[in-house]
């Protein structure tokens, strides 16, 4: 777990901290697309359609791809890593650190000074059980801090001269903390690859649960139970 919550930190603090509101995001998660407007019967079914054309889309590729259920393989773990990517792809549903950008975009959108945006992020942070591990909160406030002293006023984020030597100073700080920019897609990776073996284990442990529930009924009493790993989830689809 502690080592998922450093990769959401990393994620968090190696990015381009202050944003700018242009760059946000927009808030489309099922869709990449953008829709004419449309309101009552047919916005409802062109949700329901676009929702049921993903997960026909979802299915059809867990359908042909073989998911074996062995969080404590890594081969195996790699595995649903990219079969789950594929569904991602296919469906325009997000990866973890984009859901996390768009969710920081959308709370600080309307934040205009520097100093209120970290406190949302730390508040943010704080709210989804996150620890600051790399203890990188206090740096950044330590660099505004010193940011502000020298222009003796508060920073905002429309002041693009001094956002950028605050965006120096966070450089700074990530190259102290061995954070680097062109290594976030390693970071991203590595993220999925534990969220990847969470869900394995969560496959496991309710399969084995449906296993010893199904061993107490008295005619499968004389059954031997197979090991999960066996399992096709194919089959169950």
């Amino acid at each position: 777990m502690a080592s998922r919550l450093l990769s959401r930190s990393r994620q968090l603090y190696a990015s381009q901290v202050v944003l700018p509101h242009e760059s946000a995001i927009p808030a489309r998660y099922f869709s990449a697309k953008s829709e004419p407007e449309l309101k009552g019967d047919a916005m409802l079914k062109n949700i329901f359609l676009d929702v049921k054309k993903k997960f026909e889309t979802a299915m059809g590729i867990l359908r042909k791809e073989k998911i074996t259920i062995a969080p404590e393989d890594p081969a195996a773990v790699a595995q649903y890593a990219k079969v789950m990517k594929t569904v991602r792809e296919k469906t325009d549903l997000w990866t973890e650190s984009q859901t996390i950008k768009h969710a920081i975009e959308s709370e600080t959108k309307d934040i205009p000074d520097a100093r209120g945006y970290l406190l949302k992020l730390q508040d943010m942070r704080i709210k989804q059980g996150l620890k600051d591990e790399l203890g990188a909160e206090a740096m950044m406030m330590d660099a505004l801090e010193k940011i502000e002293k020298e222009l003796k006023k508060p920073l905002m984020r429309n002041d693009k001269k001094n956002m950028a030597s605050l965006m120096a100073e966070f450089d700074k700080i990530n190259q102290k903390l061995g954070v680097r920019r062109e290594d976030l897609p390693k970071y991203e990776e590595q993220l999925e690859l534990k969220i990847a073996k969470a869900q394995l284990e969560e496959l496991k442990k309710e399969a084995e649960e449906a296993m010893d529930t199904q061993k107490k009924r008295e005619e499968f009493k004389d059954e031997e139970v197979p090991d999960v790993k066996s399992l096709d989830i194919r089959n169950f689809i």
